[in-house]
């Protein structure tokens, strides 16, 4: 297990993760930081604890704004696919129509 030096608020914090992980956690914590650090310009000192929970709850907040856009994209996505799905059948019905005609044709004509 890997140990990363990390600083949020100005304040250095020893934090454990996975080997390989360091980089990782060092830019998770800078996005911490930058919330904490925020909230700080914001709102005034506020204690370190007051500090990260507002700075943890915008990350919250930003991570479900993200994961509504996500489920209304899949959402999309879906929609999208069964368009698609129903436009190839209809492409693949005029086509067939097409042909049998075409056989029709050729077959008087022979």
């Amino acid at each position: 297990m890997a140990q990363v030096n990390v600083e949020v608020n100005g304040r250095p914090y020893a934090v454990g993760c996975e080997d390989g992980q360091e980089a990782h956690l060092q830019e998770l914590a800078r996005m911490l930081d930058q919330q904490v650090r925020q909230v700080s310009q914001d709102l005034g000192q506020l204690g370190d604890t007051r500090l990260f929970l507002m700075g943890g709850l915008l990350l919250a907040d930003e991570l479900m704004d993200a994961r509504n856009r996500l489920a209304a994209l899949q959402v999309e996505v879906n929609r999208l696919q069964a368009d698609r799905a129903r436009i190839e059948a209809k492409a693949v019905a005029a086509l067939e129509g097409a042909a049998g005609k075409i056989e029709k044709l050729a077959a008087q004509d022979a």
